[in-house]
């Protein structure tokens, strides 16, 4: 156990504590990993010198040359994608929508597996006819395939003042999310609520994967298929 005696952070010792825990995977998170550009970049060549999958989690708001040098790297991602109106985006983010779509752009154009996480807040994002049109968005940039998470606001910091999310504009975000073609579609932070962290064959519509808030509670996939009607179930099986 030399290397959990090691508490630095650097690359090397990340790995090296990744492979003494038996981690797949390193995820790169809490806070924006493009703060830390160069630490994750290097930490990212370390891990796959070693075959250790990259994750990483983030708004998204990068120009495309450092995220190419970045994402080349990534196994996997998770970009949060917090609206669809560029004056909203600057107001509550004070980022650019523009940029953040690129970034996904990049990400699809890469062949890194991502997903889509959407904040939704009371009075800012929750706009039924600006929904309709991200989801259109993805469908046409992405395709039909892309998963998309529809997570509920809770008040805190600045934002304390709203109320959360009414469970009601989540079900219909997701509606609408499927009704414009998206196969994969979700509503994280609502404990209880049935159904909404499963997976569906977008063919025969049985459940093929059901989840405990982090937990896989049955797996319905085989090879990548759909294990009753056989057809191809996007995503990344196999690590």
């Amino acid at each position: 156990m030399e290397q959990m005696s090691r508490l630095s952070l650097f690359p090397e010792d990340v790995v090296a504590v990744t492979e003494v825990l038996g981690c797949p995977s390193i995820s790169y998170t809490y806070s924006e990993p493009t703060a830390f550009y160069e630490y994750t970049q290097d930490t990212c060549k370390a891990a796959r010198e070693r075959k250790l999958k990259n994750i990483v989690v983030t708004c998204g708001s990068i120009e495309e040359r450092p995220a190419r040098d970045l994402y080349q790297f990534a196994d996997a991602a998770h970009v949060d994608l917090k609206g669809f109106d560029e004056d909203t985006y600057k107001k509550l983010d004070s980022g650019k929508l523009a940029t953040i779509l690129a970034t996904i752009k990049t990400l699809n154009d890469l062949g890194v597996w991502f997903e889509i996480i959407n904040l939704i807040v009371p009075t800012y994002t929750d706009n039924p006819d600006t929904i309709r049109r991200m989801c259109g968005w993805i469908v046409k940039e992405l395709g039909p395939d892309r998963p998309l998470h529809f997570s509920r606001f809770h008040p805190a910091h600045k934002l304390a003042h709203l109320t959360p999310t009414p469970v009601e504009t989540l079900v219909k975000a997701r509606d609408a999310a499927r009704a414009e073609g998206l196969h994969y579609v979700y509503i994280g932070n609502v404990p209880g609520l049935e159904g909404v962290q499963t997976t569906y064959c977008p063919n025969c519509k049985k459940a093929i994967v059901e989840r405990d808030i982090f937990a896989v509670t049955r797996m319905d996939i085989t090879a990548g298929k759909c294990r009753f009607c056989g057809t191809k179930i996007a995503g990344v099986w196999k690590t």
